[in-house]
């Protein structure tokens, strides 16, 4: 039976800057006259930048979105990367908020067609999603500490987890993460990340992975160095190790660490990885969809890497829904490795929808849902004290 499809457009947006534990999620919900909503994040929920990625999503929908036709998201999608002027060669506050409303009119199509948008990129290549846990070792210190949570998140059930070995969590007055910083690195810094890296591993045993972020904050030469050390504790992958932009660099790197090299969070579009898939400076890619470019981007980036036979490891640093959105994608992903998850916020932090796939996961793994576009709705009574712009 053929469906058909009435003529829908976009009528209004709200914009929301949400404040919850200490981070600040960045959310679009557009309306269509056919009474049907679209929810999309733009992914920086951390570090600097909110307002201007409010600002920008704000604009997008202001310039692109208002009065057209929701379905034709490639046609939308091609409109505002060639017509911001700044989406060629841009960076994370332009391409976050086009992903924020990629999602969006994924959302609103899935919706309208009864449908998840997993099968309207081809349908589920995986029934679940495995998961790794991030977010657990922010407050650790010593090899002890690291330890005792590592083995506090296999007990919940995670057979995969990450932890930054040069990392020292700053708190602000509430008890919040405010940053994560990484001091300058000499011998006793080496040491000091080669021991918890050490004491992760022994206290997890050899069958659950462990994976390493580097954040991309040291030398070449350093980096080799301390990645040499740590190739005896069996990583998954070895993240970020030197800044993105310099594939000369992180080929260096993977021709003198054997390790799996990761690299992605701060890589925009197909455009940003194709150089790093030419040089076989990664092996494993890991697109942002709620920065990258939504939905269709980070299936296209998948579909480079597959050439190349590389996988990919999404980031996802957001709110429920950038996890939501990043399932869809991962459902109809060949070359999946794994899904990257922070399960430890605050409640709060998982409440702004009405189904987070955070607390849905066990053993582990994220189930796929059924539900209709993104599978998440926001829940009002949550949302509403933080719009921050209406568009009509």
């Amino acid at each position: 039976m053929r469906v058909k499809v009435r003529d829908v457009r976009i009528t209004g947006a709200r914009v929301f800057i949400v404040d919850i534990g200490g981070r600040h999620p960045v959310l679009v919900e557009l309306q269509t006259d056919a009474g049907v909503t679209g929810v999309g994040e733009a992914g920086l929920a951390y570090g600097t930048g909110v307002t201007a990625a409010a600002g920008m999503v704000k604009d997008l929908v202001e310039g692109f979105m208002l009065g057209a036709d929701p379905f034709r998201i490639e046609a939308l999608w091609a409109e505002m990367y060639a017509h911001t002027f700044w989406a060629k060669g841009g960076g994370p506050i332009v391409f976050a908020g086009i992903s924020a409303l990629e999602q969006a009119l994924w959302d609103i199509k899935g919706k309208h067609l009864g449908a998840p948008v997993y099968e309207l990129l081809g349908g589920r290549v995986h029934d679940e999603i495995r998961a790794y846990a991030n977010g657990w070792s922010f407050r650790c210190v010593t090899p002890d500490d690291f330890a005792r949570e590592a083995g506090r998140v296999v007990d919940g059930g995670y057979t995969a987890l990450k932890l930054y070995p040069l990392a020292t969590a700053e708190l602000d007055a509430h008890g919040h993460i405010r940053h994560v910083s990484h001091r300058s690195v000499d011998r006793a810094a080496e040491r000091r990340a080669v021991d918890r890296v050490r004491a992760v591993r022994e206290a997890v045993g050899p069958d659950v992975d462990v994976m390493v972020d580097m954040s991309a904050e040291l030398t070449t030469d350093a980096i080799i160095r301390i990645g040499r050390q740590l190739e005896r504790f069996d990583i998954l992958f070895f993240e970020e190790p030197v800044d993105p932009f310099d594939v000369d660099a992180l080929k260096k790197v993977s021709e003198h660490v054997h390790l799996p090299i990761a690299v992605g969070e701060r890589l925009y579009t197909r455009y940003a990885f194709r150089r790093v898939l030419e040089f076989h400076a990664a092996d494993i890619l890991q697109p942002d969809v709620a920065n990258t470019g939504g939905i269709m981007e980070t299936k296209k980036i998948a579909a480079m890497a597959e050439a190349y036979n590389a996988r990919v490891a999404p980031h996802n640093c957001a709110s429920p829904v950038s996890t939501a959105a990043a399932v869809q994608v991962g459902a109809c992903t060949p070359n999946l490795l794994i899904q990257e998850l922070y399960p430890y916020r605050t409640p709060e932090h998982f409440e702004i929808v009405d189904r987070a796939p955070e607390l849905e996961v066990r053993g582990g793994r994220i189930p796929v849902s059924p539900r209709p576009g993104l599978g998440v709705a926001l829940v009002e009574a949550k949302v509403k004290p933080f719009v921050w712009a209406v568009c009509r």
